[in-house]
């Protein structure tokens, strides 16, 4: 399914007042049945269960949050290890892609201090990175680097979140770790859109000085929404791409880039 493209933004219909407030409820007691999960089951279990509970849970989340999941190209990820390098919207993104394919994610250190999702994403193997920091990042890129021979591992190389028209310049530090392991680099483009339309929505955009309970409060009020992840295939003839960090970088950018282009806008 393709989508249209996006022309002037749809709409915004709220949730009833009685059914929003259920739904605080049910997303408290969803958090709170993660919370259980990862204190007394997931020291545990095997890697491969977990990734079926994070699988689980993450499309329960979006449900509550009336969040559509629509896959493009799925197929073509390797079942190896391998680096992925996806655009940057929302805090719902990391939900979003582990409702499609459980993965290790690298975040901004300032996660780390949401109130329970950050000590949640401790828990789940998140690698946090000081952005203000050259010397850190080396290190992140060494540490991503060992857990690439054996797990996979998602980058949101802007460094920051967007509306989801377009992509800023990617970082290229991070894509050193996938030259390092020798492992193969995809790209996701991931967008937002209104159910009914088909537009974007930029609706789950975290941007600004936006916090997360407003970030939720605003998509819980709008919850037509539909999660679009299409993935790319690494550069070249096999999963190999070359080993450039910097021409590794600006081809996941401008994959990604060219399908905003056309969809987004």
């Amino acid at each position: 399914m393709e989508l249209m493209t996006a022309r002037p933004h749809p709409a915004e219909v709220n949730t009833p007042t009685w059914l929003y407030i259920a739904l605080w409820f049910l997303v408290a007691g969803h958090v709170f049945r993660g919370v259980i999960t990862l204190l007394f089951l997931f020291p545990f279990i095997s890697s491969e269960s977990k990734k079926q509970h994070i699988q689980r849970w993450s499309k329960r989340l979006l449900r509550i949050f009336g969040i559509e999941l629509q896959v493009n190209n799925a197929e073509i990820i390797s079942s190896e290890s391998f680096l992925l390098a996806s655009n940057h919207i929302s805090w719902m993104d990391i939900h979003v892609i582990n409702a499609c394919k459980p993965i290790r994610f690298v975040a901004k250190s300032e996660v780390a201090n949401w109130p329970i999702f950050g000590w949640m994403a401790k828990q789940l193997g998140t690698v946090f990175i000081r952005r203000d920091s050259p010397r850190h990042a080396r290190q992140v890129v060494v540490e991503m680097a060992k857990l690439l021979k054996t797990q996979s591992i998602c980058i949101f190389p802007e460094g920051t979140s967007t509306i989801g028209t377009s992509v800023h310049p990617f970082k290229a530090n991070l894509f050193e770790a996938a030259v390092l392991a020798e492992v193969p680099v995809y790209t996701l483009a991931l967008a937002y859109v209104n159910q009914d339309s088909g537009l974007h929505s930029q609706v789950p955009a975290f941007v600004g000085d936006m916090g997360l309970i407003g970030s939720m409060a605003r998509m819980l009020r709008n919850r037509r929404m539909r999660a679009v992840l299409n993935f790319f295939p690494p550069a070249g003839a096999s999963p190999l791409a070359p080993r450039d960090r910097k021409w590794l970088a600006l081809h996941s950018q401008e994959q990604i880039a060219q399908y905003l282009l056309m969809h987004c806008n």
